[in-house]
């Protein structure tokens, strides 16, 4: 497709009202359904959170034997009088998680950080295989998709009989939540004028869902009721199918210019606009079309032969798998802070919201440098953690949780910066693809993230420390790519002429822009 057809397709939605009242009322239907998304991921928060418990001690006889201490979470007991044993367990009332509902502590102690590791296997098959669908079937379809996913073993979940059930049921959920990550942001970027698109990643639904999440956890504290309402939250969400239309521009990329046409019209009479001429809106995504009909339905092998988007995909895939460990080894390593569980929750999901400004940095900086930038702070602030969690200090616990809230906070709105330079790196014709690759690999971290911190609980910064080296190699890998702050998106397999030459600019200038528009070699 030519810069001239691209600049057409992005100026179009100036003309039929920019930033109007239906992009607003997509923005709050697809936004705001993530609060299922940001509820179903960080479940495990709390529901594979160890409540306060001791055991129930007997002799070898089966006399109880009494200890002076309560909520010991021990397994044994040494230098008693005459040996011990621990019957059951006894947990606090005041808080159910699926630890005290299937006694996950002692030899078991390894299962709540394996179901969130097949939740986020869910996650990596969910983003993997939803980027393909999303540029097959349409961003729409997969998009509700997800939230019927969601919707139904969310709900399914809460009456698990067994742990390994419950995880059969985590896993379909994480693929639910797989779907929606992958396709949310490229869905609403493609109705968004080219100004706002950083915009969207700044908007702290997420964050103030979380919040709310902690918030309910407190209300609750009963790891059943929470998954029923979770599942609840999707209904109201399906019901938007509706109204929220498929994207123009995959409709355009895919021939069907009437059906286009007619989600424009749309568009303009909600924002009260004239639609845009019939005539020369086909005239113009027929050169698309007639383009696309020689070329052949691209796969994910597209990609990875296509030896620039292949360069483009490792460099940023270290990037997505540093920050898909980085904030869930953050977010499911909270219950090692010191102080209240839910105050901490709320305080670390807090530190999504001041991520706003990745907004107006990613806007005036660019793309790419906000994202070198967030990265390297954030290495920075995991090395200090790592350190102080070796030292003893009378004030460590508060160090290590103000560092640790300012690590969260740099790999979320680094995650941000890198979300809108990736959508933007690839064209719309294989968007998803590429954007569902690397939110796979992000899922290959958050895999990981788990299994760090349950590790970390025996040695002491092995979960910082990795974060910071990730953080690191990532923001040095991130600077070798292109920026694409104010440039048109491109819907076929065509970037700069000079690309080469372009690629090599935009390291030493930051605000070097690309004009001109050829075929990827």
């Amino acid at each position: 497709m030519t810069s001239d057809v691209n600049e057409y397709l992005e100026n179009i939605l100036d003309d039929v009202g920019g930033l109007g009242l239906f992009q607003w009322i997509l923005i709050t239907i697809v936004l705001g359904s993530k609060i299922s998304v940001s509820w179903s991921t960080l479940m495990m928060t709390f529901g594979g959170a160890v409540p306060d418990w001791h055991c129930f001690w007997t002799t070898v006889n089966g006399t109880e034997y009494y200890t002076n201490q309560t909520f010991m979470k021990t397994c044994e007991l040494y230098n008693t009088s005459e040996p011990v044993m621990c019957q059951s367990q006894i947990y606090d009332p005041d808080m159910a998680t699926v630890v005290s509902e299937w006694d996950l502590v002692c030899e078991k102690d390894w299962i709540a950080s394996t179901i969130t590791t097949i939740q986020m296997g869910g996650l990596l098959f969910g983003g993997f295989v939803s980027g393909q669908l999303a540029d097959v079937l349409g961003r729409k379809f997969t998009y509700f998709a997800a939230l019927f996913i969601l919707l139904v073993f969310n709900g399914a979940a809460a009456f698990s009989t067994s742990w390994e059930m419950f995880a059969v049921f985590r896993f379909f959920i994480g693929i639910g939540c797989g779907f929606y990550l992958t396709v949310y942001f490229t869905f609403l970027i493609e109705f968004t004028p080219r100004t706002y698109r950083s915009m969207l990643v700044a908007l702290p639904f997420w964050p103030i869902f979380c919040i709310i999440y902690a918030c309910m956890c407190w209300w609750l504290h009963e790891w059943k009721y929470i998954q029923l309402a979770i599942a609840a939250t999707n209904i109201p969400f399906i019901l938007a199918i509706f109204f929220v239309p498929e994207s123009y521009r995959w409709l355009v990329s895919n021939g069907k210019i009437a059906k286009a046409h007619n989600v424009i019209s749309k568009i303009a009479k909600i924002n009260g606009k004239p639609p845009p001429d019939f005539k020369t809106f086909y005239e113009m995504a027929s050169q698309a079309t007639k383009q696309k009909s020689t070329e052949k339905r691209y796969t994910i092998l597209d990609v990875i032969k296509n030896r620039r988007l292949l360069r483009y995909n490792v460099l940023l895939s270290v990037g997505w798998l540093s920050c898909g460990y980085g904030y869930y080894a953050i977010s499911f390593g909270v219950q090692q802070l010191s102080g209240n569980l839910y105050v901490n929750l709320i305080l670390i999901n807090a530190m999504d919201i001041i991520g706003i400004v990745v907004w107006y940095l990613a806007n005036c900086l660019g793309r790419k440098w906000t994202t070198f930038m967030l990265f390297l702070i954030g290495g920075s602030m995991g090395i200090v953690v790592g350190i102080i969690q070796f030292i003893d200090l009378s004030d460590k616990d508060e160090l290590v949780n103000g560092f640790a809230l300012a690590s969260k906070l740099c790999v979320s709105s680094g995650w941000s910066a890198l979300m809108i330079l990736t959508s933007e790196l690839y064209p719309t014709v294989v968007r998803n693809i590429g954007y569902g690759i690397n939110n796979a690999v992000a899922r290959l971290g958050a895999m990981v993230a788990p299994q760090l911190v349950f590790a970390s609980e025996k040695i002491d910064g092995l979960s910082y420390l990795s974060f910071a080296g990730m953080m690191f190699l990532s923001a040095i890998l991130v600077v070798t790519l292109p920026e694409t702050n104010k440039t048109a998106l491109q819907d076929t397999m065509d970037i700069t002429i000079s690309q080469k030459k372009s690629d090599k600019q935009s390291i030493m200038n930051p605000g070097y822009e690309k004009e001109n528009y050829g075929t990827i070699d």
